[in-house]
């Protein structure tokens, strides 16, 4: 007896220290790491992996893989599996558990005390749901009601009504907006005719939820959401380059603006002092706006309509913060321009506070507009924004100083 039951515990920390190492590892890389495990063994790692993970992991598996893992599981589990592939990434039929506590209406509350006392063995039960004949969902019954009320009543006499659920279809963004004020532990999933389909433990939508925000950054320059520290360095390479492939051709636009106004450089070179303070400041602008409008479409709330009023709002911004920091640039062209002995220190500052305050209300609007446009389009708003938000803002703020500096300087 000893014996097995130290079998068991070895067995355990192996299966524990699987799990960690998927937990760790990329979608893919996790997949190729499980590939040669036996079947049981990987079925009882999904089952303690978050649904949405599972079901990352299912689509890197091959074909035959993943029926026989689907073969392996228990038929309800593996059911939702499947059932849960139909639905898009980031929506909420993609982190549903299969339904369990599932009860009709007429069943006595001893019946169900019954029933539940072999559930609870294999699952984790937190609240009773009550069906009709069809799978629609009647309401819910919790573990205290169940537990005070007489052996003799039927669930019905003890069911909460009109319970809250959620929409496989659901985006979790929207999803989380629903939920944060609730609290609750699970969440029933009803589809359009009001069908009980899956469960959703708010845990598991605040994991998904909280690795999707640790993604954000990293997207907004070019970094896929899939890659982790895990991941292999070729993969990592293959992945990030061709953004920077398109950086660099975002650059030459750029260095083209710079090289139209060749001629005044040559005969201003003092503006070459002011070009990166100028892209340094207005790229700062343009940052602030774009992490303000990727927040407002995380959490929903930029609304239908709105969309002008950011952007006015940012142009706003731009203008007054271009003014002040411009007041400050202009001060210190002015220095260096006299110190220099130059006939035009004046205008020049001019030109830098003019340039300044244009370039800050450009990369403004582009930091609202950018992520709105990909949006739009189908995109992830946080999509490598970054990089083309620094291409408006470098040529803006280039083009706005030299431009200037040609009109106004002789």
């Amino acid at each position: 007896m000893q014996s097995m039951q130290a079998g068991l515990t070895v067995e355990r920390m192996a299966q524990d220290e699987l799990l960690r190492e998927v937990r760790r590892l990329p979608s893919r890389e996790a997949a190729e790491f499980l590939e040669g495990r036996p079947i049981a063994q990987v079925v009882g790692v999904l089952a303690e992996l978050n649904p949405a993970v599972v079901q990352d992991l299912l689509d890197e598996f091959a074909e035959e893989r993943c029926a026989e893992i689907l073969a392996a599981a228990p038929a309800d589990v593996a059911r939702q599996w499947s059932h849960n592939q139909a639905y898009a990434e980031d929506s909420v039929g993609r982190l549903m558990d299969p339904p369990v506590a599932v009860f009709p209406p007429t069943l006595s509350v001893g019946e169900a005390i019954e029933k539940l006392r072999d559930l609870v063995k294999t699952r984790f039960i937190t609240y009773c749901y009550i069906t009709d004949p069809a799978g629609k969902l009647l309401g819910l019954v919790t573990m205290r009601e169940l537990l005070f009320a007489d052996n003799e009543r039927r669930l019905e006499e003890i069911t909460l009504r009109d319970v809250f659920s959620l929409r496989p279809d659901m985006p979790l963004s929207e999803a989380m907006r629903l939920v944060v004020q609730r609290h609750f532990p699970v969440y029933p999933v009803c589809d359009g005719a009001g069908r009980l389909v899956g469960l959703v433990r708010g845990q598991a939508m605040f994991e998904e939820r909280a690795f999707e925000l640790s993604a954000q950054p990293g997207t907004m320059v070019g970094v896929e959401r899939e890659e982790r520290l895990a991941t292999p360095w070729f993969r990592s390479l293959r992945l990030r380059h061709p953004w920077l492939q398109l950086n660099l051709l975002t650059a030459f636009v750029a260095g083209a603006v710079v090289g139209v106004f060749q001629e005044t450089i040559d005969r201003l070179v003092i503006l070459a002092m002011f070009l990166p303070v100028l892209a340094g400041q207005s790229g700062n602008t343009g940052c602030q706006a774009l992490a303000v409008t990727l927040r407002g479409l995380t959490l929903g709330e930029l609304k239908s309509g709105w969309g002008k009023m950011l952007v006015l709002k940012e142009a706003l911004l731009g203008s007054m913060n271009g003014a002040m920091v411009g007041l400050v640039a202009a001060l210190g062209m002015y220095v260096v321009a006299t110190a220099q002995h130059s006939p035009s220190a004046v205008m020049l500052s001019a030109v830098v506070l003019l340039a300044m305050i244009g370039s800050c209300v450009i990369s403004g609007v582009f930091g609202a507009l950018v992520p709105m446009t990909l949006k739009r389009l189908g995109a992830d708003p946080a999509t490598a924004s970054s990089i083309f938000l620094t291409t408006a803002t470098d040529v803006a703020s280039m083009g706005m100083l030299l431009g200037l500096a040609t009109l106004l300087v002789r």
